[in-house]
């Protein structure tokens, strides 16, 4: 809703039409030896949603007593390729303790269910798995770009319990650090540990990272001009674990160059 790094939106806002139901997307990332992107924003005439579905352009989500049920019919881009299949989500135990990213709270984050069980179910290409998941989710009421520098974001952990480090860079007060463990009975907050970098991306995006010991590189996932996704092992509590780790520079989201670059992976239909 509203699609946080959509040029469309974006140059909708600068002309004063900035609708985030006319910016909506359902993003799906597959990795392993399948890759698979799509990014479709779709314009408000093929949105619709209520209390418990949200309807974007072929795909929807729906939540109901046994979970979130995701089906995707989408085309890759730029290689359009089909991408098709059902995701469901059961939750287990639901967190409901929001966390502000900046001074002003109008940036929050929400760790919805760490410990969930997964079936993806897909067609095109022809996969099919169980295990572990992990829903979040973030909401803001203004962009991204006007209160942050740049955002760093990992998780790590298992079914029983997860470990969320955010570490961001704000306009109004420089840098804000923390970090939250969910575990089936509770949820702490464990002591920061120090700051490592990852070595940068192809594009030069520096990649900054909490671990207690210097962290290492297990596969890149995403390696754009802004943001970068990566698999990464590092060290929490003397013990070495694997991790997603994402780092985005809202400075270079809105240099033009950039900006000109999405369209290729993000097609809009309107």
């Amino acid at each position: 809703m509203g699609s946080v790094f959509s040029p469309y939106y974006r140059a909708a806002r600068k002309r004063g039409h900035g609708d985030p139901e006319n910016h909506c997307c359902i993003n799906v990332a597959l990795y392993g030896d399948t890759r698979r992107w799509a990014m479709t924003e779709r314009a408000r005439r093929f949105v619709s949603r209520s209390e418990d579905a949200f309807h974007a352009g072929t795909s929807s989500m729906r939540w109901d007593e046994s979970g979130l049920t995701v089906s995707i019919d989408e085309t890759c881009s730029p290689l359009p390729f089909p991408l098709r299949g059902v995701v469901r989500l059961r939750p287990g135990k639901l967190h409901d303790a929001p966390v502000a990213l900046d001074a002003a709270g109008k940036h929050h984050w929400r760790a919805v269910a760490t410990g969930a069980r997964l079936e993806a179910d897909f067609t095109a290409p022809a996969l099919s798995w169980k295990g572990t998941a992990y829903h979040d989710m973030n909401w803001g009421e203004e962009p991204l770009e006007n209160a942050f520098r740049d955002w760093t974001w990992c998780r790590t952990g298992s079914g029983q319990e997860t470990t969320v480090l955010y570490d961001v860079t704000t306009l109004a007060d420089g840098r804000r650090a923390f970090a939250r463990r969910f575990s089936r009975d509770e949820v702490t907050e464990p002591t920061l540990p120090p700051r490592h970098e990852l070595p940068r991306g192809f594009w030069g995006m520096s990649r900054p990272l909490l671990s207690e010991a210097p962290p290492h590189l297990k596969m890149k996932l995403e390696d754009a001009p802004f943001y970068t996704r990566s698999h990464v092992g590092l060290t929490l509590d003397g013990k070495a674990v694997d991790a997603v780790h994402e780092s985005l520079s809202l400075s270079r989201f809105i240099h033009p160059v950039v900006q000109w670059m999405l369209p290729f992976r993000m097609p809009r239909r309107s």
